[in-house]
């Protein structure tokens, strides 16, 4: 197992792999852990590891865990559920915000990873050690936290928002007039409108198209 230094201030690690390597004595030592993520697809390394889930069973009276993510995750019943058992197994504290996020995993305030694009299909991270900016990367993370909703709330204000969702993204793909995919979902059109803009927001998407693009990217059409 490769511990990370704390005499470096950031270390970049490209896949996974490589990150769960680095971090593994983190998980398994840390009483504060709080994750930020648009999905379920950055972090898998949190939720795809049978040794980490065994860990996280095992400590989660240790442990507290906070996680948010972006509404799109709750679209993809696959995902939804994914939620159920990251509670179920982290025993996680999780809220759902529309914002922006900048997807981070710190450790006890004093280690933080984050997230950054993927080349030849893995991810870079960069853990970084240095005080003053894990305090900031912290500080942004308490205020994400304190305005997002908590997942039990969200849910059931968008429950039927998700269960149109697959329609009304099938209807955009489509690119149906609005008063054609009222009609055919059995809605008014300003009713149809507010769930594609609800939708919309969801998705964090400016647009109809990046509405689109982003359901795409989910695997919701």
């Amino acid at each position: 197992m490769v511990a990370v230094q704390t005499g470096e201030t950031v270390t970049i690690v490209r896949g996974d792999e490589e990150l769960l390597a680095r971090t593994a004595s983190l998980f398994a030592t840390a009483t504060e852990i709080s994750c930020a993520a648009n999905d379920l697809g950055t972090w898998t390394l949190t939720h795809g590891s049978a040794d980490l889930d065994e860990l996280a069973r095992t400590r989660r009276d240790d442990v507290r865990v906070r996680k948010v993510y972006r509404p799109g995750v709750l679209l993809d019943p696959a995902s939804a559920q994914g939620l159920v058992r990251v509670q179920e197994v982290h025993g996680a504290q999780i809220r759902i915000t529309p914002d922006e996020l900048n997807e981070t995993i710190l450790f006890d305030r004093r280690v933080a990873i984050l997230a950054g694009d993927v080349h030849a299909g893995r991810r870079s991270y960069s853990v970084v050690t240095q005080p003053e900016t894990v305090q900031g990367v912290t500080s942004l993370f308490e205020a994400v936290w304190r305005s997002a909703t908590d997942l039990a709330v969200y849910d059931a204000r968008t429950a039927e928002l998700r269960q149109l969702a697959p329609q009304v993204l099938d209807l955009l793909v489509q690119g149906c007039k609005d008063e054609t995919a009222a009609r055919r979902l059995g809605l008014g059109v300003r009713t149809y409108r507010r769930r594609v803009a609800e939708l919309m927001a969801a998705l964090g998407a400016e647009s109809r198209f990046q509405a689109g693009v982003r359901a795409r990217e989910l695997g919701l059409v």
